[in-house]
């Protein structure tokens, strides 16, 4: 048959262009699907826990995917205000990505381990009481629900996550152990938030604080094994700003943007150390703040070097050295 005589013949030409077309998709699109190139999985992110697992599903439940990404872009300005680029591995174990395309509140991405989880239990209950100017509704009646776990083993067998029923009793049991305990550091507040008679079970805020903790960890972990624990960029011996009124009462804005809701009103000491004294924890000299305000602490200090920039981060310590003086 010559070629042309196809032109010719419109049903037999529809056809073979379906041919060509389906075809062409299959080798594009569907065999692509399963070869290991297209499936990253690194041993380096771990399977959710069981308790985790179920934060996930309150996450999900509760429509936070609506207003929070799960996603850094590579652009300058993402990965300087959120860390380091998503890559494709870190999802492996999510079952639906979260990536989302919206962000009503901040991407969690790199979330965990940012803020304790006194944090997480106070901001969850009371988002204005953290930050003046959030529109996040309040969720006080996840810490009024004990967590139902009657289908987290079928869940996480059906994720593949490789966990029989006991290994899933055992980490209930660990978490309960964990989140009940007098020495539990995040124990106070806690027992503010949560019913007398759920202190010694796994609430829904509990499991979803396991989750948010879960956030970009591997990713911090995997970093922190190749180039070792992160220290904030060598300071200078004395602060350019110190005794400057104009850059303390610049440092007093900052504060309030980033460290009021840890650190309390005026340094007074909340979730973090009390700042307006004359004795802190990692050293009170001005190198010392420097580096606790720009690198963070063990402890759920997070770095603020990346986000603030050297300059104001002197700013910031020239307000705790304001603090300082008020409080003599």
């Amino acid at each position: 048959m010559k070629i042309d005589s196809l032109y010719e013949k419109p049903v037999l030409f529809a056809l073979a262009a379906v041919v060509v077309i389906s075809i062409g998709t299959l080798v594009t699109t569907f065999i692509p699907l399963f070869l290991p190139s297209t499936q990253p999985v690194s041993p380096l992110f771990t399977p959710y826990t069981a308790v985790e697992t179920e934060g996930r599903d309150i996450y999900i439940r509760e429509g936070c995917n609506n207003c929070h990404t799960q996603t850094v872009r590579p652009l300058r300005s993402e990965v300087a205000r959120y860390g380091d680029y998503s890559r494709a591995e870190e999802s492996a174990w999510d079952r639906p990505f979260l990536w989302g395309s919206r962000r009503t509140g901040p991407d969690l991405a790199r979330g965990g381990g940012k803020y304790p989880d006194a944090w997480h239990y106070r901001h969850m209950a009371n988002p204005q009481g953290m930050f003046d100017k959030s529109n996040m509704p309040a969720y006080p009646w996840l810490a009024k629900s004990r967590l139902d776990t009657s289908l987290t083993v079928r869940k996480v067998k059906a994720l593949g996550f490789g966990y029989d029923a006991a290994e899933v009793a055992r980490q209930l049991a660990d978490f309960r152990r964990t989140v009940t305990a007098p020495a539990y550091p995040s124990a106070q507040v806690r027992s503010q938030v949560t019913p007398a008679a759920l202190h010694g079970e796994i609430t829904e805020l509990d499991a979803l604080v396991a989750y948010l903790q879960k956030l970009g960890r591997d990713m911090k972990a995997a970093k922190q094994a190749v180039t070792g624990p992160a220290t904030a960029e060598a300071a200078e011996s004395k602060n350019p700003h110190a005794g400057n009124r104009g850059a303390e009462e610049e440092g007093e804005k900052i504060f309030k943007e980033n460290c009021r809701s840890c650190h309390g009103e005026k340094g007074s000491g909340g979730f973090g150390p009390k700042l307006a004294t004359t004795v802190h924890k990692f050293g009170g000299s001005d190198p010392e703040l420097f580096a606790s305000v720009a690198g963070g602490r063990p402890g759920g200090m997070p770095a603020f070097l990346p986000q603030l920039g050297k300059e104001r981060v002197w700013k910031a310590v020239a307000y705790i050295r304001h603090l300082e003086r008020e409080r003599r």
